[in-house]
């Protein structure tokens, strides 16, 4: 099971990055709070302060908030999305 699925790179989701250094994924259904902060840490080597969801039409986005050392934007050019 794949726990973040893919990036968003909406509107929204820029403005989020450069005002209040979050990044946004569309994750796993299932998924908890504490397993995508986990997945996330392991997968990019950045430190996670918190993890917000929200389920809509059947998908779950999860705003993945980053501590000041690591900008979301440089995560963000990792994944070819800015």
């Amino acid at each position: 099971m794949t726990i973040l699925q893919y990036p968003l790179s909406t509107e929204k989701a820029v403005k989020l990055m450069e005002s209040e250094n979050k990044i946004t994924f569309i994750v796993d259904i299932d998924a908890k709070r504490p397993e995508i902060k986990k997945e996330f840490q392991d997968m990019f080597k950045v430190k996670v302060l918190k993890v917000n969801t929200l389920i809509l039409k059947g998908k779950k986005k999860a705003y993945i908030r980053l501590a000041p050392e690591n900008p979301a934007i440089d995560i963000a050019t990792k994944l070819g999305i800015m």
